[in-house]
């Protein structure tokens, strides 16, 4: 890659021979570059180090700032805030709302870090394994749970 000012120097320096009676094609031969590249360079175009051309495309149909903020307050509103988008999709097509697709809403809520737990219970936790009880003599251990009463209750596992 040539650096910035370098390019502008090559610029400045090929339409002075142009402007001097050269053609471009054999001023451009002369300094080992193509038209195309002389071209591309004036326009300011910026390229990726593969020679992919740096677009930045915004789709036609993307959502606007304030189409964005009514699909939040629709799915922090009391009515719809417990729920996840799969089902507040629905119930706003049986109200004939559409704000948006599912997907959108689940993409929406989780660029806003809110698509954790959604529902008004208490979150699963992990559960852990019961402790091992150890019995070293009988009627040391009363239990109604049959797990303890494996063939080999009386090895202790520590």
């Amino acid at each position: 890659m040539t650096a910035h000012e370098e390019r502008k120097r090559v610029i400045v320096l090929l339409n002075e021979s142009t402007i001097a009676g050269a053609r471009q094609t054999q001023a451009c031969q002369v300094l080992g570059l193509s038209e195309r590249t002389v071209q591309r360079w004036q326009t300011g175009e910026i390229v990726h180090f593969d020679r992919r051309p740096v677009r930045t495309y915004q789709p036609p149909h993307k959502l606007t700032e304030m189409e964005r903020a009514k699909v939040l307050a629709v799915a922090n509103s009391a009515e719809f805030g417990h729920l996840p988008p799969s089902q507040i999709v629905p119930r706003l097509a049986d109200q004939g709302r559409y704000l948006a697709s599912e997907s959108t809403f689940y993409r929406l809520l989780r660029a806003e870090n809110q698509l954790a737990h959604r529902r008004s219970e208490r979150p699963a936790q992990s559960r852990t394994k019961p402790r091992a009880i150890c019995a070293t003599a009988p009627n040391q251990l009363y239990s109604w749970d049959i797990t303890y009463r494996a063939p080999n209750l009386w090895r202790c596992y520590g």
